[in-house]
């Protein structure tokens, strides 16, 4: 009983000047700086205590006198946010880097939030509302404010998805039921046939990029018709579980009207002539390259392709690929997904 009567609420520690700085017993290097100036905390990249070089997680002790050693190029970093790495203890210096890492990447924040959203909804079909709607029911003053706050992580995706997905509901709640028995509407892929309905507005899901050839399932969406993705694809597993009544059985048809594109994904290591001997490849094959996308990794000494072709059937897409991991130097050699 006697030691808990002794614990301390305070640590005295000194500034070189000899100034007294109180902090919680828990105070990092960290902790002192941003208590002593903002601007120092934003550029602390090490400390001294008692001359002597310690890290930033070090708890300091009463009486002990403590340098922060700053840098016009240092900045903070994210790991200090994370509780469990000990750099910060006090909640004035949590709030500053927050604060501090909001103000840099709003407009980063931005970009990645859009980006998220947007394939989200990409991937679960939903139609589109009004974000302006949704940022206003999310309490945000618009749309920007809204992306920011989802790649800042200060709102959740799944929360945005689900009210976007109520609003959509709402507005169409019968939607799909028509279109079940609408099989008179000409579908724009009549490679594809839709067993006990007939020829339905179609679209080929971008997340699994089916060729014919694969095995294929149907998901009834709202207003944009039914989309075909492979049977192993996790969106459609997905939807299988949660709402099998949209599923639809479909099949590729006996010949194939077009072309279809699969995006190809090549790991080799980087070497002179690479680009032309894959292009050579695809060309010799009668494949048409509609997009590339190329990284080096010269620390490693290795390049990463991502190649958009367009192919009319499985067995084709596999002699492609067969073909290309023969190459000199290439380690893998595999078909993608647009989304994950």
């Amino acid at each position: 009983m006697g030691s808990e009567m002794c614990i301390s609420v305070s640590s005295y520690v000194f500034t070189t000047d000899g100034h007294v700085v109180d902090l919680p017993p828990t105070a990092t290097s960290v902790d002192f700086a941003y208590r002593v100036h903002t601007e120092i905390g934003h550029c602390t990249r090490g400390a001294k205590v008692n001359g002597r070089i310690v890290p930033l997680t070090y708890q300091l002790k009463t009486g002990e006198q403590i340098e922060i050693l700053t840098s016009k190029e240092a900045r903070p970093s994210r790991d200090w946010l994370n509780q469990d790495s000990g750099y910060i203890n006090t909640a004035r210096a949590r709030a500053k880097v927050a604060h501090w890492f909001k103000l840099q990447a709003k407009d980063t924040n931005q970009e990645e939030g859009r980006l998220l959203l947007m394939r989200e909804l990409d991937r679960l079909d939903l139609a589109r509302v009004p974000l302006s709607e949704v940022a206003t029911a999310m309490n945000m003053k618009n749309a920007e404010d809204l992306f920011a706050a989802i790649g800042a992580g200060d709102i959740r995706l799944g929360q945005v998805v689900s009210y976007i997905s109520r609003q959509t509901d709402i507005k169409q709640p019968q939607q799909e039921l028509p279109l079940l028995k609408a099989a008179t509407v000409a579908s724009k892929n009549k490679d594809i046939s839709i067993r006990g309905v007939g020829h339905l507005l179609t679209q080929i899901a971008q997340c699994c990029q089916p060729v014919p050839g694969d095995d294929i399932s149907g998901y009834v969406t709202l207003g944009r018709g039914v989309s075909v993705h492979r049977q192993d694809c996790e969106n459609i597993m997905h939807h299988e579980r949660t709402e099998p009544q949209r599923i639809l059985e479909v099949s590729w048809g006996g010949k194939v009207s077009q072309m279809y594109p699969v995006d190809i994904d090549i790991s080799a290591y980087d070497r002179t002539g690479l680009l032309r001997d894959v292009s050579l490849v695809l060309a010799n094959s009668d494949v048409n390259v509609v997009a590339v996308n190329t990284k080096s990794e010269k620390k490693d000494h290795l390049a990463h392709m991502q190649i958009t072709v367009e192919i009319d059937s499985l067995s084709k897409l596999g002699r492609v690929l067969n073909k290309l991991n023969q190459l000199p130097n290439v380690l893998t050699v595999r078909r993608s997904r647009s989304y994950g």
